[in-house]
């Protein structure tokens, strides 16, 4: 596994983003597809329709993106993970403190529901009180599923010996290592 600090000695091409909910992929992803002119989409609103239903074409969407030969994607949804790393070159995993991607991940939710942002398809986020009610609140969701990545990321290496993967620990990583890329 690589650090930030390591030469990049390849060409990123095919870069998937990994994190929490909460740990700013989407963000990221934005950013380095701007920086590199290549294709993006997020990957949340491939997989969500109108009100919150799954769509059908998601893994089918999912296909037809990464087959091309650059882009940038966020690296989650368990069922189409296999398939984005097989395709992906670069990883980029941003595994920052719990905390951290916590207190990210309650600011995003309230801002978005207070400013009744559209995410994807129509849909906005539901009522803050659902933390309390829904079990799959985003914030919940969050503390569930914080760790997960942990023992996930590594073992990929083995699986994926083509894939060039960076760890970052702390933002300011991040933006040093993209200052490199440029």
């Amino acid at each position: 596994m690589l650090t930030p600090q390591d030469p990049i000695t390849w060409t990123p091409r095919r870069i998937a983003v990994a994190g929490t909910s909460g740990a700013g992929k989407s963000t990221l992803a934005d950013r380095l597809a701007e920086m590199l002119d290549c294709p993006r989409v997020e990957l949340d609103s491939l997989y969500h329709g109108e009100g919150w239903v799954p769509r059908e074409s998601f893994t089918d969407d999912v296909d037809a993106f990464t087959a091309g030969q650059r882009w940038v994607i966020e690296h989650q949804y368990r069922e189409v993970r296999p398939l984005i790393t097989a395709r992906a070159d670069t990883l980029l995993w941003l595994d920052w403190p719990d905390w951290f991607t916590l207190q990210r991940l309650v600011r995003r939710t309230v801002r978005r529901r207070l400013t009744g942002e559209e995410l994807w398809n129509g849909n906005r986020e539901g009522p803050l009180s659902g933390f309390f009610t829904d079990q799959n609140h985003i914030i919940r969701w969050g503390i569930r599923t914080r760790s997960r990545l942990r023992p996930v990321i590594p073992a990929l290496e083995e699986q994926y010996p083509h894939l060039q993967v960076v760890r970052f620990r702390r933002p300011r990583e991040v933006e040093a290592w993209l200052a490199r890329l440029r």
